[in-house]
């Protein structure tokens, strides 16, 4: 049994061979079988044994670094070891000096306590005063005293209320010093103006410096404010810029800075308009547009009524005008009776009318639709606030403050165009009559003379 299974199994792989070879290698007998098994055999016993070598080649060298990796770990253990040894007898030494210095110090240990704190305090005071611009190092002093574990001197301690008395000193003074100024002209050294510890602006143009103590030594501590408050309190620091002496008005932020930030949240008025979304442009627009018509209108009936005014002092009638034209609308039935010729002045007055009345309801109609916009901005605002509080609830202001600004900017947007469009039309429609009135005058006088003529 034993031989027939092998004989079986040689078999099954001489057949599994025999398809697996190409036909040019085609085992023909049990022999070339059994030779090319034992060769196989060989070739992969021996690539085995290259394994297997290598192997053993990589355990041992993984073996000598494991080696040596141990022998460098017990290396820094000992060291730590004698590191931990040193600072633990170093930190016994600090304890014992320690004690030794607050022994030796006695009753001067509080002196030295109160005048470190007190240091501490006013240096920090130092730094946040917008004094500290024009002397940048009269804090290093004290910051010595209060980081120092010793004793201080004489002029150390001298120091802290020589500090005191220069701030109060500075605090009465309005002082011009060179300084850089971080986003002018790529931080060069400006002059600058300060009032106390109130303020700062450029000696050149008066513009307001903001102040925040420089985070690192050398630093730049002061940089143009991105919007100035404008009108009166530049015009008030240009002015202390530009005086030679005597009594002058000088801005002051008692705050020592926080009102003159808070012009940077202050919208212009591209923002504010910008604030009544659509509906505040629509009126803009209205208000714009309608603002120049009327004045164009305003322009043509001026010299409208300029022109009738001439035509009055002539007797020769001219077509440019429009009391020339009721003229020569006499001329042209003055052979008729007293009846037709009124009717043809009358004819010729009601042909002038519209001419004179152009655009004055587009003036009305404007004047009229402005504030019903506002209010359609006011109702659409408010919409848009009761969302916010539906949605985000009542707990942040700022969440509510855009429904409510274009609610509020778009009812005073239809009010500040409301006004001077019903001012252009009511001059519009003023200097109208007042040319209707001429015509019809001129035009009675006419008929009066030609019923006088005929009798």
């Amino acid at each position: 049994m034993k031989i027939f299974t092998k004989t079986t199994a040689v078999v099954m792989g001489a057949t599994l061979l025999m398809s697996a070879v190409p036909a040019s290698a085609q085992i023909n007998s049990i022999s070339e079988l059994l030779n090319k098994v034992r060769s196989d055999s060989a070739k992969t016993e021996q690539e085995n044994r290259a394994r297997e070598a290598e192997f053993r080649q990589r355990r041992d060298q993984q073996s000598a670094l494991l080696s040596q990796a141990r022998g460098e770990l017990a290396a820094l253990e000992r060291k730590a070891r004698s590191v931990q040894s040193t600072f633990d007898a170093n930190q016994g030494r600090i304890e014992s000096l320690e004690g030794q210095l607050k022994t030796a110090q006695g009753d001067f240990g509080e002196v030295f306590g109160l005048a470190r704190s007190k240091a501490g305090e006013f240096k920090a005071i130092l730094d946040s005063s917008l004094i500290s611009a024009q002397y940048p190092t009269r804090s290093e002093v004290l910051g010595r005293v209060a980081e120092s574990k010793a004793l201080p001197n004489t002029d150390e301690l001298n120091a802290i209320w020589q500090s005191m008395l220069q701030e109060m000193k500075a605090q009465r003074q309005v002082a011009t010093f060179s300084a850089p100024v971080a986003n002018v002209n790529d931080g060069a050294a400006q002059e600058v103006v300060r009032v106390g510890p109130f303020a700062v602006f450029t000696k050149d143009g008066g513009n307001f410096l903001d102040y925040q103590a420089p985070a690192e030594e050398g630093g730049i501590a002061l940089s143009k404010l991105p919007r100035q408050p404008g009108g009166a309190i530049n015009a008030a620091a240009k002015d202390v810029a530009n005086s030679g002496g005597g009594l002058v008005y000088a801005p002051i932020d008692p705050t020592r800075g926080g009102l003159l930030k808070s012009f940077e949240r202050v919208p212009d008025a591209r923002e504010r308009v910008a604030q009544g979304g659509k509906i505040g442009m629509i009126i803009v627009f209205l208000a714009f547009f309608g603002s120049l018509f009327g004045l164009l209108r305003i322009l043509m009936l001026m010299m409208t009524s300029a022109a009738v005014g001439g035509q009055k002092r002539k007797a020769q009638a001219s077509k440019s005008n429009p009391l020339g034209r009721v003229m020569m609308a006499y001329e042209e039935a003055k052979n008729k009776d007293a009846e037709t010729v009124e009717l043809k002045l009358d004819e010729a007055i009601l042909r002038e009318s519209p001419k004179l009345e152009f655009g004055l309801n587009f003036l009305k109609l404007g004047a009229g639709i402005a504030p019903l916009l506002g209010l359609l901005g006011t109702v659409t605002g408010m919409i848009k606030t009761f969302q916010a509080m539906m949605i985000y609830g009542t707990g942040d202001p700022q969440l509510m403050a855009g429904g409510i600004s274009e609610a509020l900017v778009t009812t005073m947007l239809g009010l500040i165009a409301a006004i001077p469009l019903l001012i252009l039309h009511s001059f519009c429609a003023s200097l109208a009559r007042g040319v209707q009135g001429t015509l019809e005058e001129q035009s009675a006088g006419i008929v009066a003379r030609h019923v006088e003529s005929r009798n």
